[in-house]
Parts: structure tokens; sequence; C-alpha cells
């Protein structure tokens, strides 16, 4: 499949997402299964979302059921059904689903869409990252007493930043920071993340100029369930480098 047909598949998985999730009520998304951290909604999501991606030929890994289509698959769909379950679970508006096509190269193509507003981040490797369909461009702040940073757990230690949000969508708050609207990112102690909640933002990121790494120098692009990294990201290189040395001091 190519990048388009790609694309498009991706906007039916996330309309199916968006039926599945309508039907719940506000009770049945606090509900909880026995696995840990896992809401009924996600389970929800899940079963309504793969099946939309496996039809279409493609190996899928998703955070609710593991693996699933062909293994010999070129592609690999990386999706992450709601990527903020805990604020979709309280009536938070700021969840999303996270889609991510990677091949032989890497990332080929990628989708977050904010099932709140709607809003659609997307991008193809080499051709950019677009936020509903107007090209995404990152801010240009390089010093940390002018940015806004958006933080997952507690940093290992409070930097000099402007100010910093803690808004519980690592895939979110990636694409905001492709859009302009956030400076910089980084998982704080304790926190990482795995290649469902962040390949997706990744793609958009550094098609729109930000500067994204694992604050470990591990490779971010590793596909498998056990997968997790600590994701530090930033609008311009100058400001990556004072978020990294921040979180690794």
């Amino acid at each position: 499949m190519n990048s388009t047909e790609l694309l498009a598949l991706f906007d039916a998985a996330a309309a199916a997402q968006q039926a599945a999730v309508a039907t719940l009520s506000a009770a049945d998304r606090r509900d909880r299964t026995d696995r840990r951290g896992q809401y009924r909604l996600d389970v929800v999501a899940d079963d309504a979302v793969v099946p939309v991606l496996t039809t279409a030929g493609v190996r899928v890994l998703s955070e609710e059921s593991g693996w699933s289509g062909p293994d010999d698959a070129a592609v690999t769909v990386v999706v992450d059904p709601v990527d903020g379950s805990t604020n979709c679970a309280r009536g938070l508006p700021y969840w999303a689903i996270s889609l991510c096509a990677v091949d032989a190269h890497g990332p080929l193509c990628a989708l977050v869409q904010d099932s709140v507003t709607g809003a659609r981040y997307t991008a193809v490797r080499g051709q950019g990252a677009h936020v509903d369909g107007e090209p995404a461009c990152t801010s240009r702040v390089t010093e940390i007493e002018r940015a806004v940073v958006a933080l997952a757990g507690t940093p290992s230690r409070t930097l000099r930043w402007r100010q910093y949000r803690a808004l519980g969508s690592a895939a979110l708050a990636l694409c905001d920071l492709a859009a302009g609207r956030l400076d910089g990112y980084l998982d704080g102690v304790f926190a990482q993340h795995a290649p469902w909640d962040y390949l997706g933002a990744l793609l958009v990121c550094r098609e729109a100029g930000a500067t994204v790494a694992d604050a470990d120098g591990r490779a971010l692009v590793e596909l498998g369930p056990d997968v997790r990294r600590r994701v530090v990201a930033a609008a311009t290189p100058e400001l990556f480098e004072v978020l990294l040395a921040g979180m690794t001091a």
C-alpha cells in the first residue's frame, strides 16, 4: 500500500474508533478491565479499529491486543486506539487515536487524530507534516526561559522554563509541538512510553522540523509490545539540548 492508501485506511480506522467509543456511557468509560491500566473503552476501541486495519493486509501492533495480521506483510501499522485513556474515561477533552505505518525504511506515514476536536495531524516521510491539511511547522524558540513545555511524569529537576503543561496524551502533546503550540516535551522521572504512544507523533514532529530522541540514546523506531522509551523533543536543536541535559543531569 502507498501512503495515500494508508492514510485513507487510517481515516477509516479513526471513524471506527469514534463510532465505537460514542456507544459508551460516561459510567462505561470509567469501567476497568482485569489488565492493569486498561479501561473497557480501550478494548471497545481496539475491537473496532484492528479489524479495519487487518482486512487491508497489513501487520498490526496494538497497545491493547498486541500483534495481528500476516507476519510477512511489507507494512506494519502501530496503533494506539485511545491515547489518553484516562482523559477519555474522566471526560477530559484531550485524547486521540494514533496510527503509524512502518516499512523496511522506518516510519512511512502517520495519522494522529484528536478524538474530541477532530483535528488531523498527518505526515508522510519526506513530504512534510500537516494539521488539517495545512503545513505544520514548529516554533523557533531556542531559550528555555521562553519555552512552554509538556511533561509526562515529574521532571527530575525543574528547569527555567516559562511554563509547563501535563496534558495526559503523549501523541497529542507531541503533535501540538509540531504545530508550534508547544515548544518542548519530555518524559519525567519514571515516565516512559511505548511505540504506539509516540511513533505517529514522532513522524509528524520530525517532518515539521522538531528534534525528537530517546533520553538514553536508544533507537525510537523499534517495534515490540515490551519496548519502552523516555522521549524528549523540542522545536529547535538548541532547546532540545537544554531539555536533554535536564533529563540526564
